[in-house]
């Protein structure tokens, strides 16, 4: 039996509408109370449920309604309000709790908004625990009971021990001249009190959430209005975070987007050249930049791919016993500080590396030479197994013979469209276009382009 309301990344969908509405945030409160209850019986581990939020309109209802399912089930939830998803996490492995949930939709706009559990050992809880919760979610929803929200109030003194925790991640004071964008999410509340302490002067923007602008034309999807004011205030650097600040992308000096493959890079450098990167190994998706495998392969760095999505990610970093992996978007684990990626953690240590460096983010991040790179989405009208398409398998044969170990093909479907994703690597833009075209013309030849 499959799950029916948890994906990859909890329960999504539009805040007000079902499985976004009152009644199922309630039933996850029961379902996860009556799941720590039964824990609690067989280990006699800890009771409480840590409750976390970003800075959508519907998150404090939504918080209200989980913890009058727990208060049901006989679970006291503390509530950190808002907070990032990484500080949910961190404060639930460190502290007294069974469990912790973030109410929070990431970079999706205000209207969306999700509910994240998370283990008492930092991670996402198993399949098969998520599989228990729904059923006994079903339980209760078809019961006729009224779903009554429970009044929370902030404790305080939560987020400040993830903010202490991160500040003590770091050495000595970082003189430097940064923008920082919070997107008007979970960081407008941290940010500004951590990077207080670090001695940094910092120019904010986006800090001023009002429920509904999560997101809106700012932060790690919307560089254009941090590359403005780092550029015209002769910045050292920019940060963007998302709504849930698990991600950090950069901006250098120039006004260049420094993605989280160009993070892997200096941060796999470091490290290595710190004797802290195990194996010589990171871990990076099937979308990283062959510019980043090559630089990293010059610095003696093995650089293993996995299918996109940082779970996926983490899977391998746990298998391999790595230190450091990461995808594109900014998403970047450093699993000797944290158990996900952390937006706040990455810039800390990026920060760190240009100021021990004594180099600016742009000099650092011109050792990365990038690829031309291009994405192509084919709409199909139905999915078949790649391996059994002898045209399309023929072009990427002639691809990959014609790069000759300079250039790189993906091509994959989509877990949730009728979309084939067609991306090309190479020395030349010209490469890029000619082999994109006439792969993505060999799939519409064969599943016929849907309308």
């Amino acid at each position: 039996m499959s799950r029916q309301l948890f994906g990859t990344d909890g329960i999504r969908g539009v805040a007000g509408e079902p499985p976004l509405d009152a009644r199922t945030a309630h039933a996850l409160g029961v379902a996860l109370g009556t799941w720590v209850n039964r824990e609690r019986r067989k280990h006699d581990g800890p009771t409480e449920v840590l409750i976390g939020m970003d800075t959508r309109e519907s998150a404090g209802w939504l918080a209200g309604q989980v913890a009058g399912g727990l208060a049901r089930a006989g679970v006291h939830a503390r509530f950190a309000g808002v907070i990032t998803t990484p500080g949910v996490a961190y404060l639930t492995r460190t502290g007294p709790f069974a469990a912790g949930v973030m109410i929070s939709a990431s970079h999706n706009p205000y209207y969306d908004n999700g509910l994240k559990v998370i283990s008492h050992s930092g991670y996402k809880l198993p399949d098969a625990v998520e599989l228990s919760l729904e059923e006994l979610m079903a339980d209760w929803l078809a019961k006729i009971e009224a779903a009554e929200p429970k009044s929370l109030a902030i404790d305080r003194s939560l987020d400040e021990s993830y903010i202490a925790y991160l500040a003590a991640t770091v050495q000595g004071q970082f003189p430097l001249r940064i923008v920082i964008d919070c997107a008007n999410g979970s960081a407008s509340e941290i940010a500004p009190r951590l990077f207080a302490r670090l001695g940094a002067h910092v120019d904010w923007i986006c800090v001023s959430p009002d429920g509904r602008n999560i997101n809106l034309n700012c932060g790690s999807l919307h560089l254009e209005g941090l590359q403005h004011r780092v550029t015209e205030s002769k910045a050292d650097l920019g940060i963007a975070f998302d709504g849930d600040a698990d991600r950090a992308l950069f901006v250098s000096g120039s006004g260049k987007i420094v993605d989280g493959d160009a993070v892997l890079f200096l941060a796999g450098s470091s490290l290595k050249t710190a004797g802290k990167l195990p194996g010589d190994l990171v871990v990076a998706t099937v979308m990283s930049n062959l510019g980043l495998q090559k630089a990293l392969e010059s610095h003696g760095i093995e650089m293993l791919r996995t299918p996109v999505g940082d779970k996926y990610v983490l899977e391998e970093m746990l298998k391999r016993g790595a230190a450091l992996g990461g995808e594109q978007s900014g998403h970047v684990i450093f699993s000797e500080f944290a158990t996900t990626g952390d937006g706040l953690l990455t810039a800390l240590r990026v920060l760190e590396i240009v100021r021990n460096s004594g180099r600016s983010l742009d000099e650092l991040s011109d050792d990365i030479k990038k690829f031309p790179q291009k994405l192509v989405n084919v709409r199909v009208k139905h999915k078949r197994p790649l391996n059994e398409l002898e045209t399309v398998q023929a072009e990427i044969r002639a691809a990959e013979s014609a790069f000759d170990g300079s250039g790189r093909v993906v091509v994959r479907f989509s877990g949730t469209e009728p979309l084939a994703r067609v991306m090309i690597e190479a020395e030349s833009d010209e490469q890029v276009e000619h082999w994109t075209g006439r792969i993505a013309d060999a799939i519409r030849a064969e599943l016929g382009a849907a309308g």
